[in-house]
């Protein structure tokens, strides 16, 4: 396990301030109050700012200021942090500084190019916090890829071969996303939907916030989800579909599937009227931001 003088894994640093890894997480997430550095294995470690930044923020909750007002007075009070050391990668907070690996990575994947497509990304994963590049990179050239398809301007190979590439890259950040105690998330796409790399996406950012994933993937019966329901007691389902066709012809066992366990609706063919119907939470945003805020919702902020 790497380590390094002076700085601290997560748990380490909930322990000390006596606040979950869930929560440091989330304040991390919605107000920029950690500054993490990645170590050469890729591990998160916290400094003694980070760790002040929290116990001036838990000084201000006591005050009764709001959680974004206390982490504002935190944040105010802090120099960024010097760390001194060569081999740790910060986390940038400036998104303009990812536009050049980031076109050299929708570059390369358009012209097929996989080894081409690596390095740019494993350059943004140095750099940036896997949310980050989720949510700003990999998303986006999906989108537009797909926009491009559908007018005819990219092919369907093309298509197939950027998810092959991507759909590598997600499966080894979603490795060992199945364990640990956090609330159990089954994730899945109704049938006849076989666009499930967002879903993925969403699958990697809820397990980086403390939640265990169970994913069944595309084209997925609902009967097998009712016994999934049935035996594990999951604390979420969340089905993603495309296209409203896919969710309108099954509403019935939506709702069934919804009388059994909390079930969210996302994708671009989930609607506020289909999930009202079937009694079920609308996750109406992009994965990345979907999957924080529904880790948020488990957190005592």
């Amino acid at each position: 396990m790497d380590s390094v003088p002076g700085l601290l894994r997560i748990g380490e640093l909930s322990r000390r301030v006596g606040v979950s890894d869930h929560v440091l997480r989330a304040w991390e997430n919605r107000y920029g109050l950690l500054s993490p550095v990645r170590s050469a294995g890729g591990f998160r470690l916290y400094s003694e700012h980070d760790e002040r930044r929290v116990r001036r923020m838990q000084a201000e909750l006591a005050k009764g200021l709001s959680a974004a007002q206390a982490a504002r007075v935190a944040l105010a009070d802090e120099l960024p942090p010097e760390t001194g050391l060569p081999e740790l990668r910060a986390v940038p907070a400036n998104p303009a500084a990812m536009d050049g690996a980031a076109a050299a990575f929708g570059a390369a994947l358009d012209a097929m190019d996989e080894p081409g497509a690596h390095g740019p990304l494993d350059q943004l994963l140095n750099e940036f916090t896997v949310e980050t590049v989720l949510r700003d990179v990999v998303i986006p050239y999906l989108h537009d890829l797909g926009e491009r398809v559908a007018r005819g301007e990219a092919g369907i190979g093309q298509e197939h071969f950027a998810s092959h590439v991507i759909r590598g890259r997600l499966a080894g950040l979603a490795r060992g996303w199945g364990g640990g105690q956090g609330p159990l998330a089954v994730l899945a796409c109704p049938p006849d939907e076989h666009h499930d790399l967002a879903l993925m996406v969403f699958g990697i950012v809820l397990a980086r916030n403390g939640w265990r994933i169970r994913y069944l993937g595309a084209n997925t019966p609902i009967t097998d989800l009712l016994r999934i329901a049935a035996d594990t007691t999951p604390a979420e389902i969340v089905l993603a579909a495309a296209v409203p066709e896919r969710l309108t012809p099954i509403v019935a066992e939506l709702r069934e599937l919804a009388s059994a366990a909390p079930v969210a609706l996302a994708g671009a063919g989930a609607s506020q009227s289909i999930s009202d119907e079937v009694g079920a939470q609308l996750l109406a945003g992009d994965p990345v931001t979907e999957a924080v805020r529904l880790a948020r919702s488990q957190a005592p902020l």
